[in-house]
């Protein structure tokens, strides 16, 4: 595909809707055709065929629900191959568009809640969510994983989410430190200036994110690293950076226009950071805390919780201080 190349076929009905987007790129033309596709709605049949669809797709798809196809082979010409990848790509697009005509949306009767989740900090988004279903919510549950905590930034700031359960805030230690999930300096810094209602935890906060343990930069080699999978290895992260951690969580709840809790598990911040766990560290969490101690704002709602991150009481107190939040403020369920 030539550098640059691009095609974008769409359908528009007399009255303006869009039924599908599909668009073909090399690197230049990725670029200029993804981001005119990630400015068009959420739910909008988004299919781009493109030549590095097989590498990091990030800087393509951002935060939207683009789907990207590799093509396999440059497009100079059409060929056996080329030709089969496009008829896939066109059955797909017109697949999704037909899918999207007869689409009926559930009735948007409750109000929406964001959530935060990592793989150690499951069973406790899973309780909160369960809570806050019971409760009449309903929950939008964001993988910490970089894309994850930005698409949730972004749902805040169009109006989307009416409250956020920011139990996993690990992507911030990936922003410190320089892993593979970071989401960016607003991360944490939407909902308080929207004045959404939040409480916040610090799931995760004991690790940093890369890929597979060979892409560890050689300078974290003597570090205490964790095999999660083949593609992600975990590292644990120092009482220096815990501490730093503290000061930006507390520099970010400080500045909150709306109301915010601040959940602290003092026995462990995820499944492998309680005793025993191959991330148990008390001088570490004991950093973290003592910063958060020493620089949140008196008007920031802090509650120390003898449990660790995942313990059933801790998110549901989680759930229902949320819950409190948005009945106060004339939003919620009763």
């Amino acid at each position: 595909m030539a550098e640059g190349a691009a095609l974008i076929v769409a359908r528009l009905h007399g009255e303006g809707r869009l039924d599908g987007i599909l668009g073909l790129g090399g690197t230049g033309g990725s670029s200029l055709i993804s981001h005119a596709m990630r400015r068009l709605p959420i739910g909008v049949p988004k299919l781009l065929v493109s030549t590095v669809a097989s590498g990091d797709t990030r800087a393509y798809v951002g935060d939207s629900d683009l789907t990207m196809m590799y093509s396999v082979v440059d497009i100079s010409g059409i060929n056996r191959l080329s030709e089969r990848i496009l008829t896939n790509a066109a059955g797909a697009i017109s697949g999704m568009a037909t899918a999207a005509a007869s689409f009926v949306p559930t009735e948007a009767t409750k109000p929406l809640v964001g959530a935060t989740m990592f793989g150690v900090t499951t069973p406790a988004v899973t309780r909160a969510r369960e809570r806050l279903e019971e409760l009449g919510y309903e929950v939008l549950v964001f993988h910490a994983t970089g894309t994850g905590g930005d698409s949730m930034e972004s749902l805040i700031d169009a109006g989307y989410i009416t409250a956020v359960l920011d139990l996993t805030t690990t992507e911030l230690a990936d922003e410190l430190v320089g892993g593979v999930f970071a989401a960016g300096p607003r991360r944490l810094e939407v909902a308080g200036a929207k004045g959404v209602p939040q409480v916040v935890s610090l799931g995760a906060l004991d690790m940093v994110n890369f890929g597979p343990k060979d892409t560890v930069p050689p300078r974290f080699a003597d570090r205490n690293l964790y095999v999660h999978n083949a593609s992600i290895t975990l590292m644990r992260t120092t009482p220096e950076e815990n501490a730093e951690l503290g000061r930006r969580i507390a520099r970010k709840l400080n500045a909150a226009q709306g109301p915010v809790t601040l959940f602290v598990p003092l026995r462990g911040v995820s499944l492998i950071a309680t005793e025993g766990g191959a991330f148990y560290d008390p001088e570490a969490d004991a950093a973290l805390f003592d910063a958060l101690r020493q620089n949140l704002d008196p008007k920031v709602d802090v509650r120390y919780l003898e449990t660790d991150v995942n313990d059933p009481e801790f998110a549901t107190a989680m759930a229902d201080q949320l819950h409190a939040y948005v009945t106060a403020a004339g939003n919620g369920r009763s």
